[in-house]
């Protein structure tokens, strides 16, 4: 699909990004006033250098880049224009070309998962570490995983605009009759499998149905999530960089286990997609449920009375899967050197207005808003804040990463195992074989 032209619609649906912010902030909670942001409004300061921004962020989260985007522009005297692709392949591919030819677009937001697939090929240039910390973002300014993350061979290749992880959010009316809040009214601490099963099955006790809900049928992204969460928390790792798989089978094979425990029709549905257990929780037939920062705006707008927290500790490591959405520089032949100093300005100014961005679930990756007063006021993000310390990403592999079909494979082993059709162990086999058999093709970026 070709982007719209610069004038044109930037947001899927053929909207104009003036109509798309109508009432933007009241679609995020309309709690929020931008901040100011740092610097003095002055045109001149960008000399009317025209940015290219690129970006696969639609729906909520699409307005509210563009509310951002459109506030740095008319105080900070920016004129960047945003291209809005396809979410996922299209977008991918598209920004893959675009580099490949040394045309790319001059600032670009991708999956951190994906960098490592794209930077050793040339698909990206690096940032300059020095020129980012003339605009204030620096090391200190980031959780350390995050930050390490954009490192790919010792050069920096992305810097996150936030995490957005697996959380556990919960019904707190269905919470406080089962009995399971704490003094603080936020859910009970759980730090073992067994006790998160207890909690769940008191849950269940109030609703008559379910104690959690978690949708799974094909869907790779959901299964993998939580598989990969359950397994760092045993302190395990993976390793698809070399020529073969390295994993630890018995703790993949226990993480499925105590998946299919859940699974048994009272804890929560045996069989069931992610849009059936979003419709559970919402009509209040479970009180848990397994679900990603950016349910936050549904919850919401749903009316239930709800909280959310980082997933429990169940298994000794404190983990939770996750990515983020990171600033790129994609590949340009020759790029100009004052619109490239005017792209790092405009990533600064963008990181310091995403209190904004906090509005939509995710969690800012710069610490400054993180720590402020005015983040540590929204609820429930604030109570999960915690889980951009613990965040782990897809293992680097050139075809991981969200957006990639790195968890369908995952799903075509493992289904038939969480509907009970099939034993762990011959799971994760299949899954190792799948992945060796990539493993032994080169790299279509670098090669």
């Amino acid at each position: 699909m070709e982007p719209l032209s610069a004038d044109e619609s930037r947001i899927n649906g053929g909207i104009t990004r003036r109509q798309m912010l109508t009432g933007s902030l009241a679609v995020i909670g309309g709690m929020f006033a931008l901040p100011a942001l740092s610097g003095c409004s002055s045109s001149a300061q960008s000399q009317n250098i025209s940015l290219k921004y690129w970006h696969l962020l639609s729906g909520g989260d699409g307005i509210t880049m563009a509310n951002i985007v459109e506030s740095v522009n008319d105080t900070q005297g920016f004129d960047a224009h945003q291209t809005v692709l396809a979410w996922g392949t299209p977008y991918y591919t598209k920004l893959a070309m675009a580099s490949a030819g040394g045309r790319g677009p001059d600032v670009a937001i991708m999956h951190a998962s994906r960098i490592f697939g794209y930077a050793p090929g040339g698909l990206l240039d690096p940032w300059d570490l020095d020129q980012l910390a003339e605009f204030d973002v620096t090391e200190a300014d980031f959780p350390e995983a995050i930050w390490t993350k954009g490192f790919v061979d010792g050069k920096l290749y992305s810097i996150a605009l936030d995490a957005h992880p697996f959380i556990l959010m919960y019904n707190t009316d269905i919470a406080a009759e089962a009995g399971v809040l704490g003094p603080d009214g936020q859910l009970q601490e759980i730090s073992s499998p067994e006790a998160f099963i207890e909690v769940a099955l008191k849950m269940q006790a109030v609703t008559g149905k379910h104690g959690l809900s978690y949708g799974y049928l094909g869907d790779g992204a959901q299964m993998w999530r939580l598989f990969y969460t359950f397994y760092k928390q045993m302190g395990a790792d993976m390793d698809l960089t070399g020529s073969r798989v390295v994993i630890d089978e018995a703790a993949a094979v226990s993480s499925l286990e105590y998946m299919t425990q859940l699974l048994d029709g009272t804890v929560a549905a045996k069989t069931g997609d992610y849009g059936t257990a979003l419709a559970e929780f919402l009509n209040g037939e479970s009180g848990l449920f397994f679900t990603g920062v950016w349910e936050l705006p549904t919850m919401k707008n749903s009316g239930i009375n709800f909280d959310a927290r980082t997933i429990p500790t169940l298994f000794g490591t404190p983990a939770v899967y996750g990515d983020s959405h990171a600033f790129v520089l994609p590949h340009q032949s020759s790029p100009d050197p004052d619109k490239r100093r005017e792209v790092y300005r405009f990533v600064s100014e963008l990181l310091k207005g995403s209190l904004v961005w906090a509005g939509a679930g995710h969690i800012p990756g710069y610490l400054p808003i993180v720590e402020s007063p005015e983040y540590a006021e929204l609820i429930p993000q604030a109570h999960y804040a915690d889980a951009a310390t613990l965040i782990n990403y897809d293992p680097e592999a050139w075809f991981s990463g969200s957006g990639s079909d790195f968890q369908n494979y995952f799903a075509e082993n493992i289904q038939n195992v969480l509907m009970g059709q099939a034993d762990a162990a011959s799971g994760v086999q299949g899954f190792v074989r799948r992945l060796n058999a990539l493993m032994a093709k080169p790299n279509p970026v670098t090669d």
